[in-house]
């Protein structure tokens, strides 16, 4: 999804302190995370822009590879994908391989701006339209509970918080689902971060995994 001024759900500053997603949050403190994150969200776009298609392709192999092991796609098993945009990893031949040994794949659709998303129906070669700021999804498609959610990240740190585009759709389409899929978040190699400074409403991904095979459970120490 793609940026939003705002950088998180809830109304403008008002004097020290806003309720946002019903928690307090004082206003100097947001300022400082949401400058930390703008700025880290440039540098690793500029990064990801940067590199080569033949790095992109091996590293969303390698993450392919061990979504594999992961989620062990198969039929009854409701997943969640994602259209690249931005320069994100292209997993849609992995999503096409899941969706061939019977497993439902969906793609999130944007219904309307600052409400949660929708998983709608995607199988591969059907109709695509474009969708909230250019993004293509499936013409038509019931929409879907999915089980198993893959999340782009542009950062991720240790404790599994994501930094996206900052729309904040995801954690706010999390917030609401129950029960709660399992969510793997995936990014390039260079994606990991010592914190995000996470806030209330921000929600951690189950699992991580990187370009260069490293991969961890939220809180543990990464591997591979």
């Amino acid at each position: 999804m793609t940026d939003d001024p705002d950088d998180r759900p809830g109304t403008p500053p008002c004097f020290a302190h806003e309720l946002i997603a019903g928690q307090p949050v004082d206003a100097e403190t947001w300022r400082d995370v949401s400058r930390f994150r703008r700025a880290e969200r440039a540098r690793l776009l500029a990064l990801r822009k940067a590199l080569a298609q033949e790095s992109r392709a091996e590293q969303a192999q390698t993450i392919a590879g061990l979504l594999d092991e992961i989620v062990q796609p198969g039929p009854g098993m409701v997943i969640a994908g994602y259209w690249p945009i931005r320069s994100e990893l292209d997993m849609r031949p992995w999503m096409t391989r899941a969706h061939e040994t019977g497993a439902q794949v969906a793609l999130p659709v944007v219904v309307e701006k600052g409400r949660p998303l929708e998983f709608r129906h995607w199988v591969p070669r059907c109709a695509m339209v474009r969708g909230v700021w250019n993004i293509p999804v499936p013409a038509e498609g019931e929409a879907l509970r999915p089980d198993v959610v893959i999340s782009p990240v542009l950062g991720v740190d240790r404790e599994g918080y994501r930094l996206g585009n900052g729309g904040g759709y995801y954690d706010r389409t999390l917030a609401e689902l129950d029960p709660r899929p399992r969510v793997i978040g995936i990014g390039q190699d260079f994606a990991r971060l010592a914190t995000i400074f996470p806030m209330h409403w921000d929600i951690p991904m189950d699992r991580v995994i990187l370009g260069d095979g490293t991969h961890w459970r939220q809180g543990e120490e990464p591997a591979g």
